[in-house]
């Protein structure tokens, strides 16, 4: 008999113990605690602009999505929707970012400050780095231009639509940024082709910055590398005009200076020069 008792006691915890997981499977996980029920919009908005300012974006993000869902009118739930923007930035997750902006874009296209929903748009995409990228350092120019392609369109809408934006003259300078970037990227893809004799490839990348990126600090770069490929290529002609484009714009090139030892077409040592 004494054998038996445990044996029905142990029996009974394990029926305890099924019949409180099944009830858990029947009415779900216990409801989190919601400290804000009950809160006015502008309680909600004061707490999630504190999280914001103690840093804390995922805790200032659950506010402020309370408060849009909670009260979707007035000035509260518009404020809240620019700091998820924010939040979203400040997380460095360029895709929430965008999705935020481009949904108060679409949802108040006249408010006042629509033009930093487009600012912060550009941000995200500008700042974009992968995990590889960080921790090798490698050269914003040596990866892939997609995203400061997207950052560019973001901030060419700013400048376009709101010339007298606040954020017009830091959105200038970082577009200047992004085109001498992306001309630089086409010039280290030429140079890829040229070190392995693909010249056709690499003077179709240096035409490409000539006129896409007429302003950019890679067009004497991109000139001597159409000078270089044709004269590979033999045309000579073409070799000749480019280098009267060169010696015109840039006079001081060592190439229209005559330090070029043509017997050897060291090319490649012009671009170390510029």
């Amino acid at each position: 008999m004494k054998r038996i008792l445990p044996l029905i006691q142990s029996f009974f915890l394990a029926l305890l113990v099924g019949t409180a997981l099944t009830g858990c499977a029947i009415f779900g996980a216990p409801t989190e605690l919601d400290d804000t029920k009950g809160w006015p919009a502008e309680r909600i908005y004061e707490a999630g602009a504190t999280a914001m300012s103690d840093k804390d974006y995922d805790k200032a993000l659950g506010y402020f999505k309370k408060l849009e869902s909670r009260f979707p009118h007035g000035k509260y739930a518009t404020q809240a929707k620019l700091e998820i923007i924010y939040a979203n930035f400040k997380k460095d997750d360029p895709v929430s970012t965008l999705v935020a902006a481009d949904r108060f874009i679409k949802i108040h296209p006249n408010h006042p400050n629509v033009d930093y929903a487009y600012y912060l748009k550009g941000l995200a995409t500008f700042n974009e780095r992968g995990i590889i990228e960080k921790i090798t350092k490698q050269n914003i120019n040596d990866r892939d231009p997609k995203a400061l392609k997207l950052s560019f369109a973001a901030f060419k809408d700013l400048t376009e639509r709101y010339p007298k934006s606040r954020y017009y003259k830091d959105a200038t300078q970082r577009m200047v940024y992004i085109v001498n970037t992306l001309a630089q990227h086409e010039m280290h893809v030429a140079r890829y082709y040229m070190d392995r004799k693909a010249y056709l490839a690499a003077l179709n990348r240096a035409k490409y910055v000539l006129e896409y990126y007429p302003k950019s600090d890679a067009v004497e770069d991109a000139l001597v590398t159409m000078v270089s490929a044709y004269d590979y290529m033999d045309l000579t002609d073409l070799k000749e005009d480019s280098i009267r484009v060169l010696k015109t714009n840039y006079p001081e090139n060592p190439l229209i200076n005559g330090k070029l030892v043509q017997e050897e077409r060291i090319w490649w040592k012009f671009w170390e020069s510029l």
